[in-house]
Formats: C-alpha cells, structure tokens, sequence
C-alpha cells in the first residue's frame, strides 16, 4: 500500500466500509499473535505476589481474571528455578502476575527470585493464611523490598478465615473488616486475635508506602461456603485505591465492567489490545503498519471467543454501522497522527504520546462496537445506531483510561469529540 493512500484520506474510494473490510482482513495477518503479546506484556503492570506455598495466590488470580483452575494452572510460566508469571489474558496481556513459589521452604534461597520480581513488580500482594502466624520469609523479603523502595504500595491479603471458624459458622453479613484498624464484635476471638497479630508482624516492614490489609476466603466449592469469594470486592478496591494509577486503572476496569461470561472474558483482551496499539504507535511510521493489525486481530479475537467467523460480507456491514464519518475520521487522524510523528524533537514527543493515546482510544472503542456488532449479529438483529453508540461513547471514556495510564491524550480530545458529534454517518 502506497504511503500516501494511508495518510490522504481523499485516496479511500466511495465504498469505505468494503474497502475497510478488505484493508482489516489483510492487516490481520501483519500483527502475529505472539508480537502481539509480547507488545502488549511489554507495558502491562505487574502484581507481585508474595507468600508461602497453599497461601491461596493462585485463588486470587483465579478470582480476579475469571480464569478456571486450568487455566491457571497451565498458564503461569517459568521465569527463573522458581519464579512464574501469569499473564492475563494471554493474547494481549493488562495485567500480569508474578508468583515467587518458594518462600518459607527449606532450603531456598530467594534472592534470584527477588531482583527478578522487584525489577518487574508495579505493587506488592502479599497473601497470608489467616491463621499462619510464622509468616517471617514473607514479612523479610518485603522489607527488604521497601528499604529500597520506601514508597511502594503492599496489600496483605489475609486468607483461609474459615480455618478458625467454629462448628456451623458462616461468612458474615455485611462484610465486618471493612475498617482497617480491626474487625466487628461478630468475628470470632480466634480469629480476630490472629488478624491483629499478623497487622502487628508486618508494620515492621517499614517504608511510606500504603500498606492495607484485607481478609479474604476463597475456599473450594465443596467447601460449602458462601459467598465463594467472599472479601473479593474489598480485595480489589484495596488494589486500586493503593497501586498506581497504569495499575489502578485497568482492576477497576476489569471490576465494574465485568458482567456476564462473554463481557468478563472479552474487556480484558480490547484491554489488552489497546494497550499494544498504544505501544506500537510510539514508533515513528511503525504505527502505520502495526496498529491496524493489532485491531484487526482484536477483532478476530473477539468473534473467535464467541465461535463467530468474521467473513467479507460482516466486516462490511461492522463498517457500514460504524459509519464513513467516523472511518474517514479514524484514517485521517492516524495519517496526521504517523505524520506528526516524523517531526524532530516534537514529533518524538508530543506526537507520539497523542498518537499512542489515539491508538489506545480507537482500539478500544472498535473493541467495544464490534461486542455489540456481534451479539446482535449472532440473534439475527441490525441495529446500526447501537454499534456507533457504543463507539462514540466506548471512544469518550477511553480516552480517560488513557489518561489514568499516563498517556499524553490531551492533543487528541478533539477526535473523541468530532467521533461523537458527528454521529454515525
């Protein structure tokens, strides 16, 4: 494709939507998956988990992304003799986690696993069974963490509270340990009194740091406990009042946005997506090429997540609800955007952090329309309106996101603004 037909958006012939169409199915096979992923891991924050074997790190990862136990199990993959990480979701990761598996064993020297995951990390989960009163492996390796990095956050996870549950007992309604200087009158002594014990151990870590706990119990479903996840809500407001904001950002995404099996496993992968788009457009000129193909395989991803083909005659109609507009929009602002780019000094700066956050938005948002281009493909219905609403406003709150992680959008507000006051067509 000329260099020109990208930038010139005079060059795109009257039938946009088909010739789109057309550019998507061959973009999609210029961003393999893997380049994908790596692109996307590259910037993903990194939660480092702390804490001994059968502490329940594994329970959290399950109950944050929504992953079954299999796939947990085979997805976290080895980084040094005993350090793996889990990336989340796997095709373009938002998030990934970092497991040091040995601390507390005999025999084990943590300090290879340590530099590892303290040149990763973006914000320490330390996870501690409840009742575990011999947590001083853990509570070292994170002091030695925060004597070099006063200001990092750590979250202290305190599991298993069934475990000093008497006979017939259940999970307390409302949550009681909301307050971080203790639990309710309700909570058993034990329990309560080991609670404290541990917020006691672990003020020794020192630093400025926040350091927050949160009692959580995630046990077996023949467990028969309910709720399941119970703390899981708090567990998460903790990650995000207390991590940074690329960290913040994308948990609370995940956590208000998650509703229903097909939501919960696609809005991390346009997350995830839209952050390797951003990636990408950092580049000068490489954007131009890597971008669409980093869309196209969202796309790809997302029907094949729902067992749709997309086929030459629906990525028109996606096209066509999307609108000439918006599409003519999206290629002449990228063209200007790889343009911009090219300008000394400027163009590597300002240029590409705005071409990154557009990268980001727009990715996101043709995420979001084509969840709703689908969903009602697949029961028959047309509604064109629909899938160009959820563009324009999928569009306005990406932009945001792309704020909240640290991308320079404030020069490409007024796409968003055009993308919504122009309409669909």
């Amino acid at each position: 494709m000329a260099l020109s037909s990208i930038f010139d958006p005079r060059a795109f012939p009257a039938r946009l939507a088909e010739a789109w169409a057309r550019v998507v199915e061959t973009r999609e096979s210029e961003a393999a998956p893997g380049a994908v992923a790596e692109t996307a891991a590259a910037e993903a924050p990194v939660i480092w988990l702390v804490g001994k074997v059968q502490s329940g790190k594994s329970s959290i990862v399950q109950a944050i992304t929504g992953a079954t136990e299999a796939e947990i199990g085979s997805g976290f993959r080895p980084c040094t003799k005993t350090a793996r990480v889990f990336d989340f979701p796997p095709e373009a990761p938002v998030v990934r986690f970092l497991d040091t598996r040995g601390l507390g064993e005999v025999g084990y020297d943590p300090r290879e696993d340590l530099a590892v995951s303290e040149a990763k990390a973006h914000l320490v989960l330390a996870v501690v069974r409840a009742m575990d009163h011999q947590q001083d492996s853990v509570i070292e390796a994170i002091a030695a963490v925060r004597r070099r990095h006063p200001d990092w956050p750590v979250v202290v996870a305190q599991t298993c509270l069934h475990d000093a549950y008497p006979t017939g007992f259940v999970h307390l309604q409302p949550y009681p340990f909301a307050a971080q200087d203790g639990a309710s009158s309700d909570v058993p002594e034990a329990l309560a009194r080991s609670l404290a014990y541990q917020r006691a151990a672990f003020a020794r870590i020192g630093g400025k740091g926040p350091l927050v706990f949160v009692p959580i119990d995630f046990p077996r479903v023949d467990d028969g406990f309910e709720p399941r996840l119970y703390g899981l809500d708090a567990l998460l407001r903790a990650i995000v009042d207390a991590a940074p904001r690329s960290i913040g950002a994308m948990i609370d995404e995940i956590r208000f946005t998650v509703r229903g099996r097909t939501s919960r496993r696609a809005n991390p992968l346009i997350l995830g997506h839209a952050a390797a788009a951003a990636a990408a457009d950092v580049v000068p000129i490489a954007g131009a090429i890597a971008v669409p193909g980093v869309q196209a395989r969202l796309l790809h991803a997302l029907a094949a997540q729902q067992g749709i083909a997309w086929d030459r005659r629906a990525l028109a109609e996606f096209g066509g609800c999307l609108g000439v507009s918006i599409l003519t929009r999206l290629a002449a602002g990228f063209g200007i955007r790889q343009l911009v780019k090219l300008v000394p000094i400027y163009g590597q700066t300002v240029g590409s952090a705005a071409a990154a956050a557009t990268s980001f938005a727009t990715t996101y948002a043709l995420g979001k329309a084509a969840l709703v281009f689908l969903a009602r493909r697949e029961r028959g219905e047309a509604d064109p309106e629909a899938v160009a609403r959820a563009y324009r406003e999928a569009l306005q709150k990406a932009f945001g996101l792309a704020r909240e992680r640290g991308l320079d959008a404030g020069k490409t507000t007024a796409d968003a603004d055009g993308a919504g006051a122009n309409g669909a067509r």
